[in-house]
């Protein structure tokens, strides 16, 4: 166990501790973060793959004081060093697909450049090894009993560590914030992509047994149509229909509770920073007007628990720092209350 005798959570945080300023090694922390500094297929704006680093810089900022989860931070909370290497191979073919994409949204055929051919393969081949490693990762930290959070990079990432978790911990619904569905199927010809991370989770996971989205308020014909013929496997709270609700007298509370009937015993938070207001994003790879503040993702994250179910691990993605800090800053935020409520779950 980490000695905490000389740590004095009230003074300033040493940038020679870890995240939040904690003096725990990967060894004594109950939850380890592992970073994946990966954007390969965001489609709009960059700047994903240096939120992890970000995200650690700002959490020198928090106080470690959380109403909710009084001493949460003792059980130990560990970011482990982000893969150079990967992020070297994420600015590559980042690279690459953007070039792709240029030539895709100008009406060019795929089919008549054999370049943009090889660039497809390399892009879909590059994701695929990035799930293997995520996969590798998070299924030796489960192993050695740790609990997990993953933190983005593109939303394309958590797949391999769905896969871990289920594999490790049995059935379970992924609670997801988000403003987008991301239904689709092999967008813009990645199998990978950012937007097809949860036709990919329900394809390939069969431990996930319900996907209740919320917040959801940009979204294709082709993904409306999946909602609706998953026979009740995804449920699809729009932000629209949240609003109309609440402009019509319902409260949060009441939303919040609908939201979680939907969920089995055992749920993992798969958290698109995008789901908030884009006033606490506005940097985010796809930001779409609308969304929650923060509290309320908060109170409804304590109300799963406060139901009885079981947090059994999270994803943050989509913090970009690619213009100022103002996105870090919120991100370290909502880090510090999805690590004390997860271990608070796992008491």
């Amino acid at each position: 166990m980490a000695d905490l005798t000389q740590f004095d959570p009230n003074s300033v945080s040493l940038v020679s501790n870890n995240v939040f300023g904690l003096p725990f090694s990967e060894e004594d922390a109950a939850l380890v973060l592992v970073p994946v500094p990966w954007e390969v297929t965001v489609s709009y704006t960059h700047g994903t793959a240096r939120g992890p680093e970000q995200i650690f810089r700002a959490s020198l900022q928090v106080d470690l004081y959380d109403a909710d989860v009084k001493d949460g931070w003792k059980s130990g909370f560990y970011m482990r060093e982000q893969d150079k290497h990967m992020l070297l191979r994420s600015d590559y073919l980042r690279k690459e697909a953007e070039l792709y994409l240029k030539f895709l949204t100008e009406g060019g055929n795929i089919s008549e450049n054999v370049f943009l051919k090889k660039t497809l393969v390399d892009v879909n081949t590059g994701t695929k090894l990035m799930n293997e490693w995520v996969y590798s990762q998070t299924m030796e930290l489960l192993n050695r009993g740790k609990l997990v959070g993953l933190i983005g990079g593109d939303h394309s990432t958590p797949l391999g560590f769905f896969k871990a978790i289920g594999e490790k911990k049995g059935d379970f619904g992924i609670l997801q914030i988000d403003a987008h569905c991301d239904l689709r199927n092999g967008y813009e010809g990645f199998q990978y992509s950012h937007a097809s991370i949860m036709y990919n989770a329900l394809n390939e996971v069969p431990q996930l047994t319900k996907l209740v989205q919320v917040g959801v308020r940009d979204y294709c014909e082709e993904e409306l149509d999946y909602v609706k013929n998953s026979n009740g496997k995804v449920k699809t709270f729009f932000d629209k229909d949240i609003k109309t609700r609440q402009y019509e007298g319902e409260t949060w509370k009441a939303i919040c509770d609908d939201i979680i009937s939907g969920l089995p015993q055992q749920v993992y938070i798969s958290f698109d920073i995008d789901g908030l207001d884009p006033k606490l994003c506005p940097h985010t790879g796809t930001p779409v007007a609308g969304g929650f503040e923060a509290e309320q993702m908060y109170y409804l994250f304590k109300k799963v628990i406060d139901s009885g179910r079981k947090l059994i691990g999270f994803d943050l993605m989509e913090v970009s720092t690619s213009h100022d800090e103002w996105d870090a800053n919120v991100g370290a935020r909502v880090l510090f209350k999805l690590c004390n409520l997860l271990v608070y779950s796992n008491k």
